[in-house]
């Protein structure tokens, strides 16, 4: 198709909307602006085209043959947008909004608030997709995923949701009174991490700590990390949000604290989210705020 030599979609908005009318006025009330935008529309398009559409010879404006042919054409095409369009959003607004996040946030921070939004959306089917990996956002597959980091991550956008740096924690029934001054310290020692992960690994060798762990090494879901650590099992890196209980009433000690810029994000592919995925990225920020 020559895009160059079509007509403004307006004038032909205009056009359409006179045929259908047969009155500039309720031409112009249709499409929400005055009648005169839609006489100067109409004489835009009669000058494109280099043809009379409108035989102005009488009281009131009528189609010439011209403009019978054409606004024929409009109906037919404009009705087909709007059947697309149409489809394409019944189809959309069918389609479950997914949501993927890591398993030790979906435990500590999004399941005991979900009800809410369920109980405002009902209109909303959610799949809540808790793994540890991360999984590559496709058009129509995960709509939000809900990633820790600093937010730099290419071909998405990214807006912070809850800020809260990373902690290296221990009970103290695993520690012993061991005294812990540098990541080396903690070599021999137990270390869990949530499946999917490599915690641990990344933490030491961000830390320089070149050695490879000498104590165990158990990976486990998120909903039992913090139990086994709790109950001495092992070392893990955790968001400090999630256990900023424990460390206040001395369950659990911070042995490392570092991360204060990161935090969990609601990252999307760039471009205009589904209404779903824009309403419960708008309830999520809210929750921080409360």
């Amino acid at each position: 198709m020559d895009w160059l030599h079509m007509p403004p979609l307006a004038a032909l908005r205009a056009f359409a909307a006179f045929a259908e009318t047969g009155n500039v006025v309720q031409a112009g009330a249709a499409l929400n602006v005055s009648h005169a935008a839609i006489s100067q529309q109409l004489r835009a398009l009669e000058a494109h085209l280099g043809a009379a559409l409108l035989d102005r010879s009488g009281r009131a404006l009528a189609l010439t043959a011209d403009g019978v042919h054409l606004a024929r054409a409009l109906q037919l095409g404009f009705g087909a947008i709007e059947a697309a369009v149409q489809e394409i959003s019944a189809a959309g607004a069918a389609r479950p909004l997914h949501v993927t996040c890591t398993p030790m946030f979906a435990a500590h921070w999004l399941m005991p608030r979900l009800a809410e939004f369920q109980a405002s959306h009902p209109e909303i089917d959610l799949v809540l997709d808790p793994r540890g990996e991360v999984v590559e956002l496709k058009p129509g597959g995960i709509d939000i995923a809900i990633r820790y980091g600093d937010g730099a991550w290419p071909g998405l956008e990214a807006r912070m949701l809850l800020q809260s740096p990373m902690v290296v924690i221990a009970a103290d029934s695993l520690l012993g009174g061991r005294r812990v001054v540098a990541p080396e310290d903690l070599l021999d020692l137990p270390w869990l991490e949530e499946l999917g992960t490599t915690e641990a690994s990344r933490w030491l060798e961000s830390r320089g700590v070149t050695n490879s762990l000498r104590g165990p090494r158990t990976r486990l879901p998120g909903n039992l990390l913090m139990q086994a650590v709790r109950a001495g099992q092992g070392v893990a890196v955790s968001v400090q949000e999630f256990v900023a209980e424990d460390l206040q009433t001395g369950r659990l000690h911070a042995l490392f604290t570092e991360g204060y810029g990161k935090g969990y994000h609601i990252a999307t592919r760039p471009g205009v989210l589904r209404p779903e995925a824009r309403s419960f990225a708008a309830w999520l920020q809210r929750q921080v705020k409360k």
